[in-house]
Parts: structure tokens; C-alpha cells; sequence
């Protein structure tokens, strides 16, 4: 078989495992807070999830496109099918690692991270598009600060709405809500963090001259669509602990607030084509929901752990992917 039609289909294999592991690892970011307050059994929260990233994989290709040529030059980019398994097998790595643990670590810092470092590795700084990789930081960066803020506008407002409502009826009609809110989420987190690995697919394929423009075909779409769905079906119960649970005590009204804040910013980022970690867009609007019903209920602790994990994410997958492929250069 041909050297690097060998080395795109690994690539094509490695990253449809990405897709995968990114579905169980991330599931928790959708269904954590609905699951937490029992207005999800974990089976159909999961089943859900499954369902509706799915679909929502399927229907956007923006934040694949972005992933494809806003890093690195595909088109420039020498020895690239070997740079995208090195990045593949890091960011792989970095989750399954993250996952054991049961850290809500970001698989999108840790696959844009890796494909940063192989580059670097193999073509040196100049290879990177700075532009593109820029603007694809500042939305990792930001998104999180914005969903604090969200979060906290999100809760106050229910607060001020439901003032005269009974505790009871409140929660139990939001707890009927929250089923909504969650299938709403699971759907944003399909058309984002599903893109990443249909992205660096078509990379591969370009890197290959399989295909001479950053279209994403259909195929590569229902297999991203589909491993990511498989994935997600599995779940993530350690990462649903930590998020759900660990960060503050979660009611039906915060899971609803803190489920509506973070799909609109998932959302919002998909329509102009910026991929965002789902996992700091969750985690921080939840911080920020429950700063606005109590600032101590937060368990500022635990959220001090996952912002450490945030930061040392990129530079450590950068780093691993670097290494990795100086190891594969030297097997290929």
C-alpha cells in the first residue's frame, strides 16, 4: 500500500477515535446539570445526547472549515499526514488521561494545542497561520468569561421572574424544562466539537491531494456525526460527577439557566465559524449561575482545579504532539 494513502487512513481511523473519545468524554458537558437535578435518568440523558449531537453534527460544517486552514496551511504543510497523526494521537492521549481522572479538561484546547506543536515540530513557527490560530485562541479565551457573565445575567433575570413562585413549583417546572434545555445543549455541542475531528479529516485528505479544497464531503461528515454519537452513548459518569455536582449545588432553575446560557454561546460561536471548548462554555456558566444565587455556594475550589486544567492543557498537548511526532518520524 501506498506510504501515504497508509498513513490517511490511520489518520482517518486516529481521528474518528478522537470523535469518539471526545463523545464520552464530553457527554457530561450536556446532560451533567439535568442528570444532577433528576430531571434525567442517566441512560435517557445519555441516549439523548447521543441523539442530538448526532444531528447537530450534521448540520453545520463552519467550525470544520475553520479547523482545516486556520491553524496551519494544509496545502503547505509538508510531511502532513504525519503532523495530523502526531496531533491526533496527543490530543487522544490528553482526554483518555483527563477522562480517568474525571477532569473536565478541553478536548478542543487539547486538539488545536496538538496540531500547533507537531507543526512546530516539523516545519518550525513560521509554518503556523498566526491569523487564523490567533482568532481561534481569543474565542477559546474569551467564551469563558463571557458565559460567567451569561450565567450570572441568566440566573438573576430567573430570579427576579420566579420571585412570588413556591420553591416546589418552581423547581418542578423547570425540572420539566431542564429536558428541553439539555436536548438544546447536546444539539449546540454536535455542531461544534463534532467539526473538530470532520477538520482535521479533510486536512488529512488535502495533505494526501485527495481533494484540493476545504469542502467537507459527505462522508466525512456522517463518520465524524456518527463517532461522535457512539461516543456519547457511552457517557461520561465521572466528568457528569464532577460538573454536575462538584461545582455547586445544582437546582432544576440553575441547571435551566446555566444549560440556556451556555447553548447560546456554544451557538453563537458555531454560526460564525470559531470553534469553542464545550467544556469551559458549560463549567463557567455554571460558575456564573451560582454567583448570582449565592456567591459561597460555589465551590470555588474545584473551580480553581478546572481553570488549572484549562491553562496547562494547550502548552502540555502542544508539547506531547511535538514529541510524538518526532518518535513517528523516526518509525516512518
Amino acid at each position: 500500500m501506498d506510504y501515504v494513502l497508509f498513513l490517511t487512513i490511520l489518520v482517518v481511523i486516529c481521528a474518528l477515535g478522537f470523535d469518539f473519545i471526545n463523545g464520552f468524554h464530553d457527554t457530561a458537558n450536556a446532560i451533567a446539570t439535568s442528570v444532577s437535578t433528576r430531571a434525567l435518568k442517566p441512560r435517557v440523558a445519555i441516549l439523548m445526547a447521543a441523539t442530538m449531537n448526532f444531528v447537530g453534527a450534521l448540520t453545520f460544517t463552519g467550525v470544520a472549515k475553520t479547523i482545516t486552514k486556520d491553524i496551519v496551511d494544509p496545502f503547505a504543510l509538508q510531511n502532513g499526514s504525519l503532523v495530523i497523526l502526531a496531533a491526533l494521537l496527543s490530543a487522544i492521549i490528553w482526554n483518555l488521561v483527563t477522562w480517568y481522572y474525571g477532569i473536565p479538561s478541553s478536548s478542543s484546547h487539547a486538539l488545536i494545542g496538538s496540531i500547533a506543536g507537531a507543526a512546530i515540530s516539523a516545519a518550525g513557527f513560521a509554518i503556523l497561520n498566526y491569523t487564523g490560530f490567533v482568532k481561534i485562541l481569543e474565542a477559546l479565551i474569551i467564551s469563558p468569561f463571557i458565559a460567567i457573565v451569561v450565567g450570572f445575567l441568566m440566573m438573576s433575570l430567573f430570579k427576579v421572574i420566579f420571585k412570588n413562585r413556591s420553591l416546589y413549583g418552581t423547581n418542578k417546572g423547570f425540572r420539566t424544562f431542564q429536558i428541553g434545555t439539555a436536548a438544546l445543549q447536546s444539539f449546540t455541542h454536535g455542531t461544534n466539537d463534532a467539526q473538530k475531528a470532520m477538520g482535521i479529516i479533510t486536512m488529512a485528505l488535502i495533505a494526501a491531494e485527495l481533494q484540493t479544497s476545504d469542502d467537507i464531503q459527505l462522508w466525512v461528515r456522517i463518520a465524524a456525526a456518527t463517532a461522535m454519537g457512539l461516543g456519547t452513548s457511552i457517557g461520561g459518569y465521572k466528568i457528569i460527577k464532577t460538573v454536575g455536582g462538584k461545582i455547586m449545588k445544582i437546582r432544576p432553575i440553575n441547571g435551566a439557566a446555566a444549560d440556556l446560557s451556555s447553548a447560546m454561546i456554544i451557538f453563537g460561536a458555531t454560526t460564525i465559524h470559531l470553534p469553542v471548548s464545550t467544556t469551559h462554555v458549560i463549567s463557567s456558566a455554571i460558575m456564573g449561575v451560582g454567583a448570582a444565587q449565592r456567591v459561597k455556594g460555589v465551590k470555588w475550589g474545584v473551580a480553581k482545579k478546572i481553570v488549572l486544567t484549562w491553562v496547562i492543557t494547550l502548552p502540555i498537548s502542544a508539547m506531547l504532539a511535538a514529541v510524538i511526532y518526532r518518535v513517528l518520524s523516526l518509525i516512518f
